[in-house]
């Protein structure tokens, strides 16, 4: 596997992205791989190897580069602490129209790499960016043909951009998969974010994982669910191999 740290041109400074991939057998189809809330961290990068071992360029951007920050660091569990609030604070700094942004400066260049194909591209979002990932499927319908939305918050907001109105314009396929207990996405938001995409016939599919709670993909969570966490894991691979293999 070949591994690099770049720093990345954006309209708002310089986006320093983890970015992996095989070493051979390329050019390997593009994927923007968002973080969740707490950050980039080992485990997000142990996660971005293992999806590009399957055979794909994935690019894993710092979001938070905008205030100076690329780690975080620990986040202690207590809502009170200083680093949870300051990642509160880091979190609700950024919106969609930013990180997409981001997400086409990160495309861009790929489009200038050997190692990256040229042809349909995926995106995944943890958390706070399952919003991120469906609104690159549907900001660059050309180009995004894959994404999803693992236990995603803000799916469903009064916002002109509110992923539930913009899917329509995606081209692809996307997926969400939810928690079942999940105060960041209780029952009521997946089902309005059901609603929506039958209404506007989306090729989408919304699956809740039973038994979960939020952030179950996560190994070093306390509510890390490993059959849930292995299926999500199948259910990711599937959707890109049905999508970006052309």
């Amino acid at each position: 596997m070949i591994e690099q740290q770049i720093d990345i041109p954006t309209p708002d400074g310089q986006v320093s992205t983890f970015i992996t991939h095989p070493e051979r057998g390329g050019p390997h189809p593009v994927v923007l791989f968002f973080m969740d809330a707490p950050g980039i961290r080992e485990e997000l990068r142990d996660m971005a190897r293992r999806l590009g071992t399957c055979g794909y360029y994935v690019m894993l951007p710092s979001l938070y580069y905008r205030s100076g920050v690329f780690e975080l660091g620990p986040i202690a569990p207590d809502e009170a602490a200083p680093e949870r609030v300051r990642m509160y604070e880091l979190m609700q700094s950024l919106d969609i129209a930013m990180v997409m942004r981001d997400a086409k400066a990160l495309l861009d260049f790929a489009s200038g790499q050997p190692a990256a194909s040229q042809g349909p591209a995926g995106a995944v979002g943890y958390c706070m960016s399952g919003r991120y990932a469906i609104s690159a499927a549907a900001l660059f319908p050309d180009r995004v043909k894959a994404a999803a939305s693992m236990y995603g918050t803000h799916l469903v907001t009064d916002a002109p951009d509110s992923p539930h109105i913009n899917a329509r314009k995606a081209s692809g396929e996307l997926y969400f998969a939810c928690a079942e207990t999940d105060r960041w996405a209780p029952p009521e938001t997946i089902k309005a974010l059901q609603d929506a995409l039958v209404a506007d016939g989306v090729n989408a599919e919304v699956e809740v994982y039973p038994g979960t709670q939020h952030a179950f993909a996560f190994p070093s969570r306390p509510v890390y669910d490993r059959d849930a966490a292995e299926r999500h894991w199948e259910r990711l691979l599937a959707l890109y191999r049905r999508r970006l293999s052309a």
